[in-house]
């Protein structure tokens, strides 16, 4: 039913912009003076320019201020875990906690790069940075839900890239 309506949209718009070459087509034959309309579209191409850049500043400005890379608003001092991703798995200094406990996730790799992705329970991402070779990236995560949390890799790294998995157990 849709790639039939696709179609129908398609063919009617292809069979429109044919139509409007050949019109094209066949009137270019015709000296006519362009100035005024080459002056007036000269004025809507700097206002639409003009009416584009402010959009887009204005959207830049609103959704760079929500960006996830700063700390979690958490109170005390975290909890350094140490995370090594290599092929094809993970090290991880201490993978059992408690709700309300404040994480930062210290990530690196022994090997290649990987990615390291931590879901809840229900496989939502709840935080992610980039595990590198020769550099530790850090992450913050609280953790305000008990459950079974997932460490996946989200960087391809190798043919048993799929079977990268570590489990985090929060208890109440």
């Amino acid at each position: 039913m849709y790639q039939q309506a696709a179609w129908d949209i398609t063919l009617l718009l292809s069979l429109f912009i044919i139509f409007v070459f050949l019109f094209v087509f066949a009137r270019s034959d015709k000296k006519v003076d362009y100035t005024g309309i080459q002056k007036k579209g000269y004025f809507i191409r700097n206002i639409w320019f003009i009416l584009v850049c402010l959009s887009l500043l204005t959207t830049s400005l609103f959704t760079l201020k929500q960006l996830p890379y700063h700390r979690a608003a958490a109170k005390g001092t975290p909890v350094d875990v140490d995370v090594t991703a290599m092929q094809f798995g993970f090290e991880i200094s201490k993978d059992t906690f408690k709700v309300g406990d404040y994480i930062a996730f210290h990530v690196t790799s022994k090997d290649v790069n990987h990615g390291f992705g931590l879901y809840d329970d229900k496989m939502n991402i709840v935080a992610q940075t980039q595990a590198m070779p020769q550099y530790t990236n850090t992450v913050y995560y609280q953790f305000t839900k008990p459950g079974t949390y997932s460490i996946l890799c989200l960087e391809y790294c190798g043919a048993a890239h799929h079977i990268m998995k570590r489990e985090i157990i929060v208890n109440e």
